[in-house]
């Protein structure tokens, strides 16, 4: 039977699945799952998931969930994956892994937390939170740092100074991809410092082109969304406040 993908693309962590599949010609059916219409809190998919978060696979009868572990699951069971996205070297493995492990409590936490609490929470029926924007921009700076200064301390393009990407790679580039929906202003003064993380990121979609662009055209749609509501609110203020003066001589 055909792989199956449960993902929603504007999930970071279910775009780095479909990338992963299409770059390594992986036959899979996705199947749409709409966190904005919870799709993922119906029974059919919490049957798939008991967590109810997507990506999640379903491979013949097994079913798997947890993004990473999905990475290493594709990666190790299907003939016609690529060597360097997760190498049979063990101790190769386990540095990858130790990235994978840091990212979900350091840049996951940071840039899904900042993101939410700066842009996608009124899209998602939630209130903004600037104490949380605030605290999760902390761990969001202190992980680019992090990523800058030991991951990227190598002579490699890649993490831990690989000439090739690895499933870290993809994991991790997905995660900080979803900093583009912020305004520009922000977008800059915080990915502008790290250099080194910006070649990697552009290093990362030209080795996954042209299935990184087309898995993330979902988010450009919405990062144009939003600047054009965005330029609307302001052009508005202008008008507001050349008109207040005029009101106020008459």
């Amino acid at each position: 039977m055909k792989l199956k993908v449960y993902a929603d693309r504007m999930s970071q962590p279910s775009r780095a699945i479909l990338i992963f599949c299409k770059v390594n010609g992986i036959d899979f059916e996705e199947i749409h799952i709409e966190l904005s219409k919870r799709q993922h809190l119906s029974p059919e998919f919490q049957a798939i998931n008991p967590f109810k978060k997507v990506p999640a696979i379903v491979d013949g009868r097994f079913k798997l969930f947890e993004s990473h572990a999905i990475l290493i699951y594709l990666a190790s069971a299907f003939p016609g994956v690529a060597h360097h996205w997760y190498p049979a070297d063990v101790s190769r493995r386990a540095r990858i892994q130790a990235v994978l492990d840091w990212h979900h409590l350091n840049l996951r936490r940071g840039a899904a937390g900042f993101v939410l609490n700066t842009v996608l929470a009124p899209l998602l029926g939630l209130p903004l939170n600037k104490q949380a924007a605030a605290e999760a921009e902390k761990v969001l700076i202190s992980s680019l740092s992090t990523i800058e200064n030991i991951w990227l301390k190598d002579d490699g393009l890649y993490l831990l100074g690989g000439f090739r990407p690895s499933i870290a790679d993809l994991s991790l580039v997905c995660e900080i991809m979803q900093l583009q929906l912020l305004d520009e202003k922000d977008h800059d003064r915080i990915l502008g410092p790290y250099k080194k993380v910006q070649q990697w990121v552009e290093s990362t979609k030209n080795a996954t082109k042209p299935h990184f662009h087309e898995v993330h055209n979902v988010l450009y749609k919405l990062k144009l969304r939003l600047s054009l509501k965005q330029s609307s609110q302001t052009d508005g203020e202008m008008k507001s406040g050349i008109k207040a003066p005029i009101a106020s001589r008459m």
